[in-house]
């Protein structure tokens, strides 16, 4: 599978929430400095994320981002469908008989 730019930082930036331990935030400036990324790319990626249920935010002194849920029920294509869209056309699974379990 090929990922984009923005599949890929976002899904390393959401690596960098699930590695805190439960319940501790990181911040934007935390990512970007860990990852090499701009505050301002971090800030997009996690926006889609949070968007989409995957992490939450709270805002203050003491604010950050961390996991909605634990690691383990976090699928990687839902993350990459919340990041660049459906990872593949909804009719495929049209094309394809046999594999009704997996479409």
């Amino acid at each position: 599978v090929k990922l984009s730019a923005q599949e890929e930082y976002g899904l390393r930036c959401l690596l960098q929430v699930a590695r805190r331990p439960h319940g501790q935030s990181v911040t934007i400036p935390e990512i970007a400095d860990a990852e090499g990324v701009s505050r301002h790319n971090v800030a997009r990626y996690l926006g889609t994320l949070r968007k989409c249920g995957i992490v939450d935010s709270e805002r203050g002194q003491h604010g950050g981002y961390t996991l909605t849920r634990e690691p383990s029920s976090i699928v990687v294509s839902e993350v990459l469908s919340a990041l660049g869209g459906p990872l593949y056309d909804p009719s495929f699974c049209n094309h394809f008989n046999g594999a009704e379990e997996t479409c």
